[in-house]
């Protein structure tokens, strides 16, 4: 790799599998008209995250661009590789990233699982994320586990030296979010209520009650896109 990425990135991991990052990065794609991308899909099997956002998009700025790696046998980026006999490059990722078209948007990335997720034998979600120079949105949710788990994820971020703007919450029942924005020391950026369906008109009424919060946090070059 050359360097690191110099573009607007916002990278969306948080607390581990199923708690809502494709949710919240469609949110958040909303919220500031920008760009998705997932650059690793695992147990792709009926649809890819790609999709189900790219439809449950209201505004047409947005692009939602291809993934790099769509994996089929384990919802682990690294065994689902050695499953499919591939690899996860860091390199490869950068190289698609920078053939992505430039624009003045602001880019939401997806992760998978977690921070410390291995993505193969030395690196791990992590590690992407300080490749495209991004910054990190959290997501966590109101599960009994989710102070443990939220807390050990903001000290992995300070360990890291990563950049996080805050936490969105899903499936809030305001029990214990205002406790860790405060105990991680990262402020609240929103909670996605629960809601049924997960629709498109759902995700532009979150998106519209989130957006002046994203803004007050995000530099100018994010703000404008």
């Amino acid at each position: 790799m050359k360097g690191l990425s110099t573009k607007s990135v916002i990278f969306v991991s948080g607390t581990g599998y199923g708690i809502g990052k494709t949710v919240v990065s469609a949110i958040l794609a909303e919220a500031l008209e920008a760009d998705y991308w997932k650059p690793i899909e695992a147990a792709h099997v009926n649809g890819a995250d790609s999709d189900w956002v790219r439809s449950n998009l209201s505004n047409n700025r947005s692009v939602v661009h291809p993934e790099v790696y769509k994996l089929k046998q384990d919802p682990s980026p690294y065994y689902a590789a050695k499953k499919d006999a591939v690899k996860i490059s860091l390199e490869k990722i950068f190289a698609a990233y920078c053939l992505l078209p430039s624009s003045n948007k602001t880019l939401i990335v997806e992760g998978t699982g977690g921070l410390i997720v291995p993505l193969n034998e030395t690196e791990f979600v992590s590690d992407l994320v300080r490749v495209l120079n991004a910054r990190v949105i959290l997501v966590s949710n109101d599960s009994p586990d989710s102070i443990n788990h939220s807390l050990l994820t903001s000290k992995i971020t300070r360990q890291k030296n990563l950049r996080v703007l805050g936490w969105v919450f899903n499936n809030g029942m305001l029990s214990y979010e205002d406790d860790i924005a405060r105990w991680s020391g990262f402020p609240k950026l929103g909670s996605v209520p629960r809601f049924d369906p997960v629709n498109k008109q759902a995700i532009k009424e979150i998106a519209s009650a989130i957006k002046q919060n994203l803004l007050q946090v995000l530099p100018p070059q994010h703000a404008e896109s």
